[in-house]
């Protein structure tokens, strides 16, 4: 399998509109972050992404992806969601309405934001979705076993996802101790890290990531869902522990 980093920014992105710190106008390209998303290529070839927000037509340009199988979504905020009705170009040439895998809580959501694309009769070219509710129960797709990993985002449940020996979490706060159980001894382990100091409510830290690493013992721990004030990459990457790496928009992993 495959995991390519679509965007590994904040809600924001980066640059941040009207900042001028050195980050934001950093020339270096891993300085620059799209809205945190990725996309998955299995071995039988299918796509899955997780995530779909407001960068998802400019990610699908940027990375040469020309397909979307099916969507995971790890919750509802609209940095994680709201891109679907780019989908459109995707459904126009398959014919077929686009599978969503999500929580009952961000199914209802989706269904209010896009009402449109679950009317009985639709306006031509409409996104159309094939809503799939699941809990935190294992499932297959595309001969594919995916885990639920069940995160607190401050007070708000969320998912993130396993795969194999990798697992994808953004925007968490927290993990319990039986989700942890999921997550030890991973070949990867890619987590949410929106600065190195001052603690967020909704957010891992890098002292809450150094933790995590040495309780978790993954091989490699990516970053993601960085805030320009975490710092300029070439300056923070190699200061990092040394299975600790910061993630950029355009990283292809395979595991």
């Amino acid at each position: 399998m495959k995991l390519k980093f679509l965007g590994t920014g904040t809600s924001q992105g980066v640059p941040v509109i009207g900042c001028q710190c050195e980050v934001c106008t950093s020339q270096n390209p891993k300085d620059q972050r799209l809205r945190a998303s990725v996309i998955l290529t299995t071995e039988s070839n299918h796509k899955l992404l997780i995530d779909c927000g407001p960068d998802f037509r400019t990610q699908m340009l940027q990375n040469q992806q020309t397909t979307v199988d099916s969507v995971l979504i790890t919750h509802e905020h609209n940095d994680h969601v709201i891109g679907l009705d780019d989908v459109r170009p995707i459904l126009y040439r398959t014919r077929r309405d686009l599978p969503l895998y999500c929580q009952p809580r961000v199914s209802g959501e989706i269904r209010a934001r896009f009402p449109y694309a679950f009317a009985e009769t639709r306006y031509p070219g409409a996104p159309a979705f094939e809503m799939h509710e699941i809990n935190s129960e294992s499932f297959t797709l595309y001969d594919t076993l995916i885990t639920p990993i069940e995160v607190l985002h401050h007070n708000l449940p969320i998912f993130g996802y396993k795969f194999k020996n990798l697992a994808y979490i953004t925007d968490a706060s927290s993990i319990s101790e039986k989700e942890k159980e999921k997550l030890k001894n991973l070949d990867y382990l890619i987590l949410n890290c929106i600065r190195k100091n001052d603690p967020h409510p909704a957010h891992f830290i890098l002292s809450d990531i150094i933790k995590l690493n040495n309780e978790l013992k993954p091989k490699t721990l990516l970053l993601t869902h960085i805030s320009h004030h975490f710092g300029l990459h070439l300056e923070n990457d190699p200061d990092l522990a040394p299975n600790i790496f910061l993630a950029y928009d355009g990283l292809e992993i395979e595991f």
